[in-house]
């Protein structure tokens, strides 16, 4: 479903790079808008807290974001403690949805994928929330395994990754869950996935069974041990801390703890994208801001320009759920990803329409 129906307008946009205008505000070139019309694409990842959305056309090199949307719609509120989406989530987030689908029937998109993660995996009422959604926007959501989630999640990540280093590992610390991915690189851009997890902990699930008090020194450590027991059956499988040892292991983090305690590091007075995506954190560094942040109050995390309000409460579980992935796998730095599933989307749909247009031309 490429054309769903708008019901609500409004919203807030997403600070999209590289926003296109050519075919929308040129006159004269009917013709070339028809043929980037048939060529829209559109990926839209719905997740345990994020509502994202981003419009593209293919390039030579992958695709060209044109429009973008990102809400924090907190569809997981509650869904720890009752295994349902609560109807105010919901609410929320078919709002959320009704603005990206009224963004793919303006961008006419051709191709698309919606996809929903671990909140919607888990919730016992989800069928009911997936025909509300159908119902009410137009968006049909396909409910992927975290094995595609990590999959989607290492394509859109790829072009970070050096070629040189014989191994990479990846992480998504999502609202829901944390997804890992243990991969061997070839010098040509190829990769083979080794290993993956997916562990029932993310910054929602975690803040809410932590409950709305800040978290005191000694819970916080006994959360990041916590979750580093989680990790030490994957690392012992796949000896991914021996070769961590012999320097032949790059670690890249995406979502938004990461992205958020690299904001901090370099210290933005507002959120950007082009600076964060592809930039590196040290475990120093990871570590000075972890416990800054979970020593302060939420007032304190909620005045500092990269976190704000929608991220107060979760991220100092965020930073818990990180420390323990440096703890298990000392590589001593890690490369910052503000890219995930949506790019992975974009880039398969890119390349069916290709290769579709070049059977057509056979």
């Amino acid at each position: 479903m490429s054309d769903p129906r708008p019901r609500r307008g409004g919203g807030e946009a997403e600070d999209v790079e590289g926003r296109a205008t050519q075919g929308f505000r040129s006159a004269g070139r009917t013709a070339g808008r028809r043929r980037r019309r048939g060529r829209t694409i559109a990926a839209l990842d719905l997740g345990t807290n994020n509502c994202r959305l981003l419009i593209a056309r293919p390039s030579a090199d992958g695709f060209r974001v044109i429009d973008g949307f990102s809400r924090i719609v907190r569809l997981g509120q509650g869904l720890e403690a009752t295994g349902e989406l609560c109807e105010t989530a919901i609410e929320r987030t078919v709002e959320a949805l009704a603005v990206c689908a009224d963004k793919v029937r303006r961008h006419r998109v051709a191709r698309a994928r919606y996809v929903a993660t671990e909140a919607a995996r888990r919730a016992a009422n989800c069928a009911g929330f997936l025909a509300r959604v159908a119902a009410e926007t137009g968006i049909e959501l396909d409910i992927i395994s975290s094995r595609e989630e990590a999959r989607l999640t290492l394509m859109g990540c790829l072009p970070l990754f050096d070629p040189a280093v014989p191994y990479g590992l990846i992480f998504d610390v999502g609202g829901g869950s944390a997804e890992i991915v243990w991969l061997r690189l070839s010098g040509d851009g190829g990769q083979e996935i080794l290993g993956w997890i997916s562990l029932p902990v993310g910054v929602v699930t975690l803040t809410e069974r932590h409950g709305p008090a800040d978290f005191s020194a000694e819970e916080y450590e006994g959360t990041v041990r916590e979750v580093a027991a989680m990790l030490a059956p994957f690392d012992a499988e796949h000896g991914i801390a021996r070769r961590i040892g012999r320097g032949r292991v790059q670690m890249l983090g995406t979502a938004g703890t990461v992205t958020t305690l690299a904001g901090v590091s370099l210290g933005l007075k507002r959120y950007d994208r082009a600076v964060v995506d592809g930039s590196y954190l040290s475990f120093e560094e990871i570590r000075r801001i972890s416990l800054l942040l979970s020593r302060s109050s939420y007032a304190e995390r909620a005045a500092h320009p990269s976190i704000g309000n929608g991220r107060a409460d979760l991220v100092v579980a965020g930073c818990a759920i990180l420390e323990a992935i440096c703890r298990t796998w000392p590589a001593g730095r890690l490369r910052v990803a503000d890219r995930g599933v949506r790019e992975g989307i974009l880039l398969q749909l890119a390349a069916e329409l290709g290769a579709g247009r070049a059977h057509g031309r056979a």
